[in-house]
């Protein structure tokens, strides 16, 4: 079992930058099997959609709508992920969750935080 704990959302203005962290815990074995890790968020009405991935060997995607405007990194210890969030925008709004996902095929979620972006 993975535990994924967010934290960094809050209310920025457009504009402004946020800074997402998001790490892991559990078992040594499924800490060390942890593959893929990242951020997806889900607005108001709508389905959760994929914000960016990065993979362990820091292989990273990103949804068109955050390129040049979000990074996404991983600490050296591979349990941790960040979300970097520059000129944000109202459209940014959503709860942000952490995703990992093990090398033996199962996924993890975190609780979420929520990002508004209002004036």
């Amino acid at each position: 079992q993975v535990q994924l704990v967010e934290s960094g959302g809050g209310l920025v203005q457009p504009g402004g930058s946020l800074r997402l962290s998001c790490a892991a815990s559990g078992s040594i074995f499924s800490i060390n099997n942890i593959n893929n890790m990242g951020w997806y968020r889900q607005a108001p009405g709508k389905q959760r959609e994929l914000v960016a991935t990065i993979t362990s060997a820091f292989g990273t995607n990103y949804a068109d709508s955050v390129k040049g405007r979000f990074t996404i990194s991983r600490g050296n210890a591979k349990n941790t992920v960040y979300l970097q969030m520059n000129s944000l925008k109202p459209e940014d709004t959503a709860v942000y969750y952490c995703n990992a996902v093990a090398t033996y095929g199962v996924g993890y979620w975190g609780n979420g935080t929520l990002v508004t972006v209002s004036s």
